[in-house]
């Protein structure tokens, strides 16, 4: 039995690509920009792991000079919109999580985050889902804004590793996207996926199991 989940956040946790991509066109309105991403637009631009590096690359996409836009800030506006949805309610976690963090914690093992979004985010999941925060439902939280390379790297699952001072042997992680497993098959983790709505139909060679939702995990 492993000592400790490791889980990622978004598509994994809860379906957030959705809200993710209307609060990036809302900011986009918002701020002034003649920007709008469909969801065809989005599903390729979550190729690139982290928002401010999609921004930057829809930006060299269209043409347009990533200098000439502020795009921390624009991401800090875009933060601010998704954590103000979630915590309207428009949000909940995937179908058999909740029961796996319980059981987990009836059995001693112990729960970890290791995601490529940024802590505000994690916050605002918490908050909407659990009306706590995040670490007192995850011992350890390793995210996005915290490591120098985002997944398909395994930075940021070896961040959280660190933290709970264990091997990857000892751990298991729960992905929803190829990029997510690769992180993790990379920091040497057995992998379970779970595809979210915008990586169904990715190769997940390599998983120890693919499963549409963890009710039956």
């Amino acid at each position: 039995m492993p000592k400790a989940l490791i889980f990622d956040v978004d598509g994994t946790l809860a379906e957030t690509e959705e809200l993710h991509r209307r609060a990036f066109n809302d900011t986009f309105a918002t701020e002034g920009h003649g920007w709008h991403w469909t969801r065809d637009d989005y599903a390729r631009l979550l190729k690139t792991t982290g928002g401010k590096e999609r921004i930057a690359r829809h930006m060299a996409e269209i043409g347009a000079d990533p200098a000439t836009v502020d795009i921390p800030a624009l991401h800090k506006a875009k933060t601010a919109r998704y954590t103000a949805l979630m915590a309207a309610g428009e949000i909940g976690l995937r179908p058999g999580v909740q029961a796996v963090i319980d059981n987990a914690r009836a059995r001693g093992q112990r729960l970890a985050i290791a995601t490529t979004t940024s802590g505000p985010n994690v916050e605002a999941l918490a908050q909407a889902v659990w009306n706590t925060r995040a670490g007192d439902v995850f011992e350890v939280l390793a995210c996005g804004d915290e490591v120098a390379a985002k997944k398909p790297a395994p930075d940021v699952f070896l961040l959280a590793l660190d933290r709970l001072g264990l091997p990857a042997a000892d751990c298991l992680a729960f992905e929803d996207s190829l990029n997510g497993l690769r992180s993790a098959l990379a920091a040497g983790l057995e992998v379970i996926v779970t595809p979210s709505s915008y990586t169904d139909g990715e190769d997940f060679t390599g998983a120890a199991r693919v499963l549409p939702d963890l009710t039956n995990y």
